[in-house]
């Protein structure tokens, strides 16, 4: 689904770079003698890329209206999506910002990005279902967030869709994986500074 690529290669691919140029211009040395906890610092970034986020996803309702695809306009649905799109921003960027941390340079940052969006996506129920998946690709989807991602924007945007997992499954995923991601994150931002 074209919304849960944009986090990905939006947020997740090229969201770390900004934190090595802001390394680099000695923002982050600034933020880390401050007295804010790294994970307050880890997740104000995900946040951030999680609100931008939110116009491009009215830009893909808006291509939706003009191809006639049939959307589900119940304010519980455009609350829930709206959710969604931050929390998975949030959860790609803080990916994105872990390797910023590992890697530490612009060009090694854009090499791995490159090597960890495509198979991300393929693993994924964004371009077929995992369905007609082999078996072990779709053992290996059910470890991927960006499916749970697809699977809850798919459900909540398209009218009269069905979530394959479970709506509430959707949810923890994607929050334990956030979750998970920034506390790892708030350990290794300190070393963006060395």
């Amino acid at each position: 689904m074209l919304l849960g690529m944009i986090h990905e290669f939006g947020s997740r691919a090229f969201f770390g770079i900004n934190v090595i140029w802001e390394r680099d211009l000695g923002i982050v040395q600034k933020f880390l003698v401050s007295p804010t906890p790294r994970a307050a610092l880890v997740l104000g970034k995900g946040f951030s890329a999680g609100m931008r986020t939110l116009s491009q996803a009215a830009i893909v309702y808006g291509l939706s209206l003009v191809l006639g695809v049939r959307l589900n306009w119940s304010p519980l649905a455009l609350v829930n999506v709206i959710v969604i799109v931050i929390l998975a921003a949030t959860l790609f960027s803080t990916f994105s910002l872990v390797i910023a941390c590992i890697v530490k340079t612009r060009e090694r940052f854009m090499g791995v990005g490159q090597v960890l969006t495509m198979p991300l996506s393929f693993a994924s129920n964004a371009i077929y279902p995992t369905s007609i998946m082999p078996v072990w690709l779709r053992t290996v989807s059910h470890f991927n967030p960006l499916t749970y991602v697809v699977d809850a924007l798919r459900t909540f945007m398209l009218a009269g869709s069905a979530s394959s997992f479970g709506l509430g499954h959707d949810y923890a995923v994607i929050l334990l994986t956030t979750t998970i991601l920034v506390l790892i994150c708030a350990r290794l931002y300190p070393r963006l500074a060395t």
